[in-house]
């Protein structure tokens, strides 16, 4: 499984204009086809009137098969959708979706030229994309005493873990989520905190 991967840190938007056809490219992160859709819905009130509005996302991680999608949006078959999902998935980067808004200028450019024209926004701004990592992370959980309570919030904040539950009873069980890359890491630091009585415990 994958324990990590780049994720948009940005959203970007690239302009070119094609034997007179206006060609805008949207990259932006995207960990959903509703949020596509959302940012489709978007994209087509600041770019009124266009004549196609097509689109490519890669919702998971980039070797995910499954969370993926695409449109030509009245294109050709395969000419706009297909090649701009191909690039978003040679890229190694995942959650990212694309749309390419076109403005038809006239000039017919044949399946082979709008397989390169929506191809060459996406490409472009793949290498000017700013990018973070992405860690999954896994059940975990642990107790301590209320006076604990604080520094332990803390730590699992410093290790970008993300609290889930948290129930009071004569100790504090704490549920969280932490990458698997920090466990190690984290619970050294828990034990020198706290002089070693506390450990978590990890379901990976």
């Amino acid at each position: 499984m994958t324990e990590q991967y780049l994720i948009p840190n940005q959203t970007l938007t690239i302009e070119e204009d094609i034997k007179h056809s206006r060609f805008i490219t949207v990259l932006f992160h995207c960990s959903s086809e509703v949020e596509l859709k959302c940012v489709l819905t978007n994209t087509k009130v600041t770019y009124p009137g266009a004549n196609h509005y097509c689109y490519a996302f890669v919702a998971s991680d980039p070797q995910n098969s499954i969370t993926i999608g695409s449109s030509d949006d009245g294109e050709p078959a395969g000419s706009a959708g297909r090649p701009m999902l191909a690039t978003l998935q040679g890229s190694n980067i995942g959650e990212i979706g694309a749309i390419v808004v076109r403005y038809f200028g006239g000039t017919k450019l044949g399946v082979g030229g709008l397989v390169r024209a929506y191809s060459s926004g996406v490409k472009s701004g793949l290498t000017e994309l700013t990018t973070v990592t992405k860690y999954i992370r896994y059940a975990s959980s642990l107790q301590c005493s209320y006076p604990q309570l604080n520094n332990v919030e803390y730590l699992i904040n410093q290790f970008d873990g993300i609290i889930i539950n948290k129930n009071f009873t004569d100790m504090i069980e704490i549920e969280f989520e932490i990458a698997k890359a920090f466990h190690d890491d984290f619970n050294r630091e828990l034990a020198t905190q706290t002089q070693g009585q506390l450990k978590a415990k990890f379901n990976v």
